[in-house]
Formats: structure tokens, C-alpha cells, sequence
């Protein structure tokens, strides 16, 4: 590895560039100083840093620098003392015990649950429940529940899901197909005129997308008791209600002795539930109040004010102070800026513009079984991921159902399940689940095409092709459904074994005549006579007659 590269991933490790350069001039590199130990270390840094470095590179060096409490241990009195007292320590301990969530069997879905069992069956707890209901008051003897049972089981074994199904992608087209449908508008809040809520299809997108702070946060407060009591509901609707210095008095800049003048109206201040008490308490760090005259109209009247010194005489500090003292909170909870109060059955809600769930639930009152918030990521923040994975549920759910569309919960349910199944909210696109598939192509194919191919080929990542999108992109058959399943045939039992059939001899056919030329051999020159030859003459040739 190059001096840079080794310096560069050093830096990245969180190492000071300073040791990082001192390590890659002393000739280390990553794997290097992985198998090093502190004190080779140690000859081109002090110990502590040399320790740190090991540490933060993650190397298997901490079991060798703690010798220190073995020699400790040396003595066979400290030997003898120390596992009596880590066996005491360890008695109390208890296991950990799983709390059962799901209410205790009723009789009827118990004599159920027995038949079941003899049956050799199983249906969930849901569907035992439902029948447990639908039988109530029915005399039925063992055999006929049987009966029933078997055929319960039956249906629901064909409905269950067929083997390598694509339920993904049923899901994805059960939801998308609905929401072609849904409108782009807000709405009204169901019952509550006066608040705006986004609804329809902008508010499933915000779902799917684990948007950190929805569009319209809304809360919906239930008390533990009292509900009924509208006085009561009021007080704590303006208790939680967040008040600053501007919702009670009219602030006024005085420019030639540079200060700001904050005069509280008292109509506005008895709405509020807010007293001059509180007021001061919360300003004295800032200002003091006096008795200041003041201009109404043409007549000079003195009221009784805020008075806020800028203490040096400069415009811009005015003006900074202008806007702190306005947003300057008074009392409240921080994001909650408007509380309605709505009858609901017997009893009252309050709806508040904003949300806070943490401080919500602080406040003694607060029924926090019931009391929700729309923000998902604040859910999960406060109450957990669980909590989270239901409240995508009842959000979607809700969504869709208010628009009239019906779409099978267990759709929505898996689209939960797939965001929040590494312990915290994803959503659903390039920076979420698509994002963090393992296959490489499947990332391509949807968004940064490049980029995701890249880094691929950089780490030398490998795809073994086991998703849809990526054998469509090679143009293999998809491994879902027929495609998952290779067949094999394996003959019957009782079948006789073929035995060895000789291949028949090939027909001996006479081979058909076929006229060659004979190629005729080129003449021979002849030979050239010798001196000796040329004189002897030539003897006639004779002419033989029959």
C-alpha cells in the first residue's frame, strides 16, 4: 500500500494525521499494524497513543496488555477469595423471563385449541379466536367439532400461500394500484374543522419514505381521568400549549434610548392562563419591569412594561434582541402550538398542532396507552422500533382507508415489517431498503446506475443472482414460482428395470460402382544418344503380318 493510501486510511479510522504519517514514514501499513504489537509500537510513539491506535484498528492486542490483574492473582489466598466472591455475585442472578403478551386462553377458544391438537392441526390465535366467538351458545358434541375444525383447516390451508409466491411483489402492486387512485389534497382532520391534516396519497408517500418530521404533526391526547370535565380539559389544553412573550403583549422598539419595550395585554394574558408572576420569572434574566410612559392614539398614558437594556448602541444587537425577546418562551411544551379541544363519546380529546411525545408523556395526566402522535420517528424514538412497526401499520392502513380504498392489512404489514427489520426506520427508495440490497445489480437497476457498479467492481462485490431484477437484466428465468423448482423423474417402485437392448447392426448396402479416370501418365522425353550410339545405324523394324 502506497505511503498515501496508508495514510489516508489511517485518517479515515480515526486516526490524527500527525501518528498516521509518523506510522506510514516508520514503513507500517493497515495489515502491518494490525499483527504489531504496543511495544514495537512504542519505539515511534508514546504508549497511550500506541494503545489508542491498536484499538481503534481494531487488532486483538487488549487480552495482552491486561496482564497486570493476573499478577495480582498470584497470591493462592486472593485465588481462593475471588471465585467465592464472583459465585455469590452470580447466585441472585435470575433468568430472564419473556412477558406473554397475548391474553390468557377463554374456555371456548381452550376446548379449541384441545381439538386442534388431537386433530393434529394448527390455526393462528386470531382465527381461533373468531371461531371461539362464532360457536359460543352452540351445543356441539366432540365429533361435530371435529368436523368443523378439519374443514377450518382445510380452508385455511388453501389460502395460505403458495411456495416461492412473489409476495413482495403482490404486495408492492396491492398498494401502488390503490394509491394510482388516491387524490393530492389535504383534508380536514376527521371532526376537527379547524385543523388541516395531509391525507390521500402525499401522506402514504411520507409514510413509506420515514420522512424525520411529518407535514402536519398532530397529537392526540387522552387524560386518565376527568375527560369529562371540560373545565378541566381546557386548563391542561392551555397548560401544554406552547405561549412565547409575542402571544401575549405587543413588543415596541425604543430607538433612542436602545432598548426593547414589551407591554403584556392582560385580555390576552387571562386566555393564556399566563400571570405576571410567570412572566417576570421567565424575563429577569433579560429585563425588569417598569412603570413606562406610553403613547396611545394622542393621549400619553403609563403602562406597565418589559423593559429590555440593548446596553450598547448598535442597531444590529437591537434588532437580535427584538427577536429574542419575541420568541422568547413563557410556558408550554416546545413544538406544541396550538391544543383543540373535541368531544368524543361520553368524554373530551385534545388535538394539538405539533408534537412532542417524550414531554407529553412526562405530564402526570396523560393516559399514555392511548395517547398518539402521527410522526412515526418520534414513535419509534420514544417508545421503540415495535411500537414504530405499528404505528406504519395504523397510519397506512388508516390512510387508505379513509379515501375508500381496501386494501388487505397483511400488505401493509409486510411493508412495515421489511422498514423497521434492522431495529430502526427505513424507508422505502434509494437511501432505505432499495439501497442496501446485497445484490449489486438489483442496486443498479434502480437508481445511480454508475455509481452502485463502480463501487462494485472497486470492492470486487459478487451477485449471485437470486432476486428477480437481476436475472432479468442477465435474461435468465426468474427464481420465483416454476422458476425455483427443478423437476427430477424418479420411476415408480413396481416398474420392471429396463435391461440392456442391443443397438441394431446398420443395413449392409453393396457399394455402388463409381467410374474413377484413370489419369494418364505424362510422355517421357528421350534419352539423348550418346557419340558411340549416334553412329551405329538403326536397325528396321520388321512388320509382322498374321
Amino acid at each position: 500500500m502506497a505511503r498515501a493510501t496508508t495514510i489516508q486510511a489511517l485518517r479515515n479510522r480515526g486516526i490524527s494525521k500527525k501518528t498516521a504519517v509518523i506510522l506510514a514514514d516508520a514503513g507500517f501499513t493497515l495489515e502491518k499494524l494490525a499483527a504489531s504489537k504496543v511495544e514495537r509500537l512504542t519505539k515511534f510513539l508514546p504508549k497511550k497513543e500506541a494503545e489508542k491506535v491498536l484499538k481503534k484498528l481494531g487488532a486483538a492486542l487488549p487480552p495482552e496488555t491486561k496482564p497486570a490483574p493476573k499478577k495480582e492473582k498470584a497470591k493462592p489466598a486472593a485465588r481462593g477469595r475471588k471465585p467465592t466472591t464472583k459465585a455469590a455475585e452470580a447466585e441472585p442472578e435470575t433468568p430472564l423471563t419473556i412477558p406473554v403478551k397475548a391474553p390468557p386462553l377463554t374456555a371456548g377458544e381452550q376446548e379449541i385449541m384441545d381439538g386442534l391438537k388431537e386433530l393434529g392441526r394448527w390455526l393462528p390465535r386470531y382465527v381461533v379466536g373468531e371461531l371461539a366467538k362464532k360457536i359460543h351458545g352452540l351445543k356441539l358434541s366432540k365429533k361435530r367439532l371435529h368436523e368443523v375444525l378439519t374443514k377450518i383447516g382445510e380452508k385455511f390451508d388453501l389460502h395460505a400461500i403458495d411456495a416461492n409466491e412473489s409476495a413482495g411483489i403482490v404486495s408492492a402492486q396491492s398498494i401502488g394500484e390503490p394509491g394510482t387512485q388516491m387524490t393530492m389534497r389535504t383534508f380536514h382532520y376527521a371532526g376537527v374543522a379547524e385543523m388541516n391534516v395531509t391525507l390521500g396519497l402525499p401522506r402514504l408517500i411520507e409514510i413509506v419514505d420515514a420522512r424525520r418530521v411529518p407535514s402536519t404533526p398532530i397529537m392526540e391526547l387522552f387524560v386518565k381521568s376527568g375527560h369529562t370535565d371540560l373545565e378541566k380539559m381546557r386548563k391542561i389544553a392551555t397548560e401544554i400549549e406552547m405561549t412565547s412573550l409575542e402571544d401575549i403583549a405587543s413588543i415596541e422598539t425604543d430607538l433612542v434610548n436602545m432598548r426593547v419595550l414589551a407591554y403584556p395585554d392582560d385580555h390576552r394574558m387571562r386566555s393564556r392562563g399566563v400571570t405576571w408572576p410567570e412572566i417576570e420569572e421567565k424575563m429577569k434574566k433579560f429585563g425588569e419591569v417598569q412603570e413606562v410612559k406610553r403613547q396611545v392614539g394622542n393621549v400619553e398614558k403609563r403602562a406597565r412594561a418589559l423593559v429590555v437594556e440593548a446596553g450598547e448602541p448598535s442597531f444590529k444587537k437591537l434588532q437580535r434582541l427584538v427577536e429574542q425577546v419575541r420568541t422568547m418562551k413563557i410556558k408550554g411544551i416546545d413544538g406544541i402550538s396550538r391544543a383543540i379541544i373535541r368531544k368524543r363519546g361520553d368524554g373530551y380529546v385534545i388535538y394539538t398542532e405539533g408534537s412532542n411525545l417524550s414531554k407529553i408523556l412526562e405530564l402526570p395526566y396523560v393516559d399514555a396507552s392511548r395517547t398518539t402522535t402521527n410522526s412515526v420517528q418520534e414513535i419509534y424514538e420514544v417508545l421503540g422500533i415495535e411500537a414504530a412497526r405499528n404505528a406504519i401499520v395504523n397510519e397506512a392502513y388508516n390512510t387508505l382507508q379513509e379515501q375508500g380504498l381496501t386494501v388487505d392489512i397483511r400488505h401493509i404489514m409486510l411493508v412495515s415489517d421489511m422498514m423497521t427489520n434492522d431495529g430502526d426506520v427505513k424507508a422505502i427508495g434509494r437511501h432505505g431498503i432499495s439501497g442496501r440490497k446485497s445484490s449489486v445489480l438489483a442496486r443498479a437497476a434502480f437508481e445511480i446506475t454508475a455509481h452502485h457498479l463502480l463501487r462494485a467492481a472497486i470492492t470486487g462485490e459478487v451477485d449471485y443472482l437470486d432476486g428477480v431484477a437481476e436475472n432479468v437484466i442477465v435474461g435468465q428465468p426468474v427464481t420465483l414460482g416454476t422458476g425455483a423448482v427443478n423437476l427430477i423423474y424418479q420411476p415408480p417402485a413396481g416398474l420392471p428395470k429396463p435391461s440392456a437392448i442391443p443397438k441394431p447392426k446398420p443395413v449392409s448396402v453393396p457399394p455402388v460402382p463409381v467410374h474413377v479416370p484413370v489419369p494418364v501418365p505424362a510422355p517421357v522425353p528421350a534419352p539423348v544418344p550418346s557419340s558411340e550410339e549416334a553412329a551405329e545405324p538403326e536397325e528396321p523394324i520388321e512388320e509382322v503380318v498374321p
